[in-house]
């Protein structure tokens, strides 16, 4: 794919990210045979073109990352995408509606990194020696693409959806808990919507996390130190309206929690 067709699908995907509007899929608008990999590129032109803008990467998240999903998907492996800056909501703070576009809620084991990890033939428990401190959290996942409606290349190119995270304030070391066992619950207005256990991510979050760094390898980059993960969601996705009030509560992890505003 030309350096042209690859900066005309990232322009076509930030727009409609900065102008909180949906987008006709990129394999039905501009490139019907987008493949894996060159939705990577445009990931990649993204990315680049955010850190041209003053942002930053707070670090990857990893998505498709349950079994019943992939096969759902057609894959074999998860994808990946990155988390910045200006996405970050505090604990118990303000989602607001207006700046997205129809976005869902899913909750996570976050891994902040202690260490780098770099690939090929990382383990989970590489990765868990590896890791300083795991902690909850809240993703808010909001495709640019009408209805939710796309491939894998599609979503891999709009930077695998990712739109804000609530980080907990519970630090654990990863030895003191079974992170497989973590059961996570979703409550929105007192309502259970929500509910898994860390198990449905690759059956223990840490592979996810060593799937990354592997993953990464091929391109000849690596897991950093300080880096702050999203290993993928236990629960399902949930549809989030105005006046919502978010909990996430997690075994030995404590509660994240936000509101959605405007």
């Amino acid at each position: 794919m030309s350096s042209d067709q690859i900066n005309k699908i990232a322009c076509y995907l930030l727009n409609g990210e900065y102008e909180k509007r949906e987008v006709v899929k990129v394999t039905s608008s501009i490139k019907q045979d987008l493949t894996l990999e060159e939705a990577y590129l445009v990931q990649e032109e993204i990315v680049r073109r955010k850190l041209s803008e003053g942002k930053k990467i707070i670090g990857p998240k990893m998505g498709l990352t349950s079994y019943a999903k992939m096969k759902q998907m057609g894959v074999e492996t998860p994808i990946y995408g990155y988390v910045f800056d200006y996405m970050l909501i505090n604990n118990g703070g303000q989602l607001k509606l207006s700046e997205l576009i129809h976005p869902k809620v899913e909750a996570e084991i976050a891994f902040i990194m202690g260490e780098d990890v770099e690939g090929p033939g990382i383990t989970g428990v590489q990765v868990l020696a590896a890791t300083e401190y795991v902690i909850p959290a809240l993703e808010i996942i909001d495709s640019r693409y009408e209805k939710f409606n796309f491939t894998l290349p599609d979503v891999v190119a709009d930077n695998a959806s990712t739109s804000r995270v609530v980080f907990g304030t519970t630090l654990k070391k990863p030895d003191w808990i079974e992170l497989d066992l973590v059961g996570a619950i979703i409550t929105i207005n007192g309502e259970i919507k929500g509910l898994g256990a860390g198990a449905a991510v690759l059956g223990h979050p840490a592979n996810s996390i060593a799937m990354l760094a592997n993953m990464l390898a091929k391109k000849g980059k690596k897991i950093k130190k300080g880096d702050i993960i999203l290993s993928g969601g236990i629960t399902e996705a949930v549809t989030l309206q105005r006046g919502d009030n978010v909990t996430g509560k997690f075994d030995s992890l404590g509660e994240v929690t936000f509101t959605v505003v405007e």
